[in-house]
């Protein structure tokens, strides 16, 4: 039996807009029969496809994640991914745990295809590595040349608009990005992003609230 289990100490949780909905976390999967999951802060619990555990039904599981039935309401959740929750008002909410080193490292999308962004509230735009970019069907080509003042001197770059990013269930449409080459693994989630959101801390955690 193949197991995954994520050891970083940033899960994702979502909050159903119902009343009485749960905070859930998928913290590993058996796949494809069993996902294990952390439920309004008690569990684990093992969890075959198929069956529940309270308001929260497991539908199916993979590699990455669980497709899960929160109070009516199908969601996948991949583990590892940023903390999500929805607020009752209507708005969305994204709620960021650090990691291991203290950084703050979410799931999100470009253009609906998946990337793992860090927030970098000193970056003046979402910035992307050209390689992923390219990946993403980005091509550098069409943007705009910048110079870019980094630690380590000026670099070039090229400025674009990107038509959808997305954290979690929080998505903004018409971004200005950066393209960038030597950023390391990581999407750099910038300014261009969270100045359109209320960004404030919570303990350790970020909040990101979308303003509607």
């Amino acid at each position: 039996m193949k197991l995954r289990f994520l050891l970083s100490p940033s899960l994702l949780f979502l909050t159903t807009a119902a009343a009485g909905a749960a905070d859930v976390a998928v913290v590993g999967v058996f796949p494809p029969s069993k996902a294990v999951l952390v439920i309004d802060g008690d569990g684990p619990f093992t969890v075959p496809v198929g069956g529940s555990k309270g308001s929260v039904r497991v539908r199916a599981v993979d590699d990455r994640g669980a497709e899960l039935e929160v109070d009516g309401r199908r969601v996948s959740l991949s583990v590892g991914s940023a903390p999500i929750r929805r607020d009752p008002a209507g708005g969305m909410r994204v709620v960021i745990a650090p990691d291991a080193r203290g950084h703050y490292v979410a799931q999100g999308a470009v253009n609906g295809a998946s990337v793992r962004f860090l927030v970098d509230t000193g970056a003046t735009a979402v910035t992307l590595p050209l390689a992923l970019a390219r990946g993403l069907g980005i091509d550098p080509s069409l943007g705009q040349p910048v110079r870019i003042q980094t630690a380590n001197g000026v670099v070039l770059g090229r400025r674009v608009r990107l038509d959808r990013v997305s954290l979690g269930e929080m998505t903004l449409h018409q971004v200005d990005a950066i393209l960038q080459d030597g950023l390391g693994e990581h999407a750099l989630l910038g300014m261009s992003f969270l100045s359109r959101t209320d960004l404030r801390r919570e303990g350790d955690r970020l909040v990101l609230t979308k303003r509607l």
